[in-house]
């Protein structure tokens, strides 16, 4: 039986330190992987890099957007490349090893019995390191907040670390979504949850990056927590799941 087609997708904006030593490690831990890179034009020549371990490792692919236009969109454009691709699995994470690669086999032990593997800072055994108690209260509040509205059971809906079976991914309908930064991460699980996919948390240490500047800000904050109360409005009134369009193009019926 042939091993199922995984996708690892990194989202990266200036991330030329983290970038070469990331890559050779999640190929460490899994070998089969084949990683997608897509780089929002990093003024720092991340973009540049990437493509020299595309041209040297067929298992590596990148691509290119013209500027800055948020994590929630990057990882959408990952998402319909393993999607159009016919990949079995996505694996996404941060590209500055504050989701350490180890940790991927422990998702994709998940899914034989699950849709999405959360890997969780928030279950038994998860936990974070490097962070200040402002940091702690934050993604704590913003976790009860996602439960709170959007009807979700899992401890951990902020973070990105995650395992996706594509299958259930190619039922969304991307063009649908709100989120453009960091609101993503809640809006993928609530949208899922409506489909009826499965969640399993397992337990992560998140550390904190390595190299570079975090990318959080309190615009990106605010921002986010007005999507998830949009989509905690939704939530309450019902409105009816969106599926995705059928490859003709004209939905059902």
């Amino acid at each position: 039986m042939s091993e199922p087609r995984l996708l690892v997708t990194l989202c990266t904006y200036n991330e030329r330190e983290n970038l070469p030593e990331i890559i050779p490690e999640i190929h460490r831990h899994a070998p089969h992987a084949e990683i997608l890179v897509i780089d929002d034009n990093s003024p720092d020549g991340t973009g540049q890099i990437a493509d020299r371990f595309a041209e040297a490792d067929s298992r590596v692919h990148v691509l290119h957007r013209p500027g800055k236009l948020g994590l929630g969109t990057a990882t959408l454009a990952g998402f319909q490349f393993g999607i159009e691709r016919g990949f079995d699995f996505l694996i996404n994470l941060d590209a500055d090893f504050s989701h350490p690669p180890r940790h991927i086999p422990a998702l994709l032990a998940c899914m034989d019995r699950t849709d999405i593997a959360i890997g969780s800072r928030y279950v038994k055994g998860g936990g974070v390191t490097g962070w200040g108690l402002r940091r702690h209260l934050m993604s704590r509040g913003i976790n009860a907040y996602a439960r709170l509205l959007l009807g979700l059971s899992t401890r951990d809906n902020s973070g990105s670390y995650r395992c996706f079976r594509v299958s259930q991914l190619a039922r969304l309908d991307l063009s649908k979504f709100r989120a453009r930064g960091y609101a993503f991460e809640e809006e993928v699980l609530y949208r899922c949850r409506r489909l009826g996919c499965r969640f399993e948390e397992t337990p992560i240490q998140f550390e904190d990056r390595r190299y570079g500047q975090s990318k959080i800000n309190i615009r990106e904050v605010f921002a986010a927590l007005w999507v998830i109360f949009q989509l905690g409005i939704e939530n309450l009134r019902r409105v009816p799941v969106e599926i995705a369009p059928s490859p003709s193009g004209r939905g059902p019926g």
